[in-house]
């Protein structure tokens, strides 16, 4: 994000960053990689997948309903968010 000020500027939205060696920062960047870790164990050479592989899993993480969305899909999220818009 070396462009952070001109996005900002742009679309006069914040951009924070966190700490470092602070994961409590990032909850959901951690949250989302606990449930990575469910298809690909820490350390695993991620050249072993296909790309049809990891769109597979891609595509279950993002149908997997999630307590801080209420319950709703990120993809139920995300439709909605582009319905809004357009």
């Amino acid at each position: 994000m070396h462009a952070h000020k001109q996005f900002t500027m742009a679309t006069d939205i914040q951009v924070f960053f966190c700490d470092p060696q602070s994961p409590r920062q990032r909850g959901s960047n951690e949250n989302t990689n606990g449930l990575l870790r469910q298809y690909m164990p820490k350390g695993m050479d991620l050249s072993d997948f296909s790309q049809t592989q990891l769109n597979a899993i891609a595509r279950q993480l993002n149908e997997r309903p999630r307590k801080t969305l209420g319950f709703h899909t990120p993809a139920e999220m995300f439709s909605e968010c582009v319905a809004l818009t357009g």
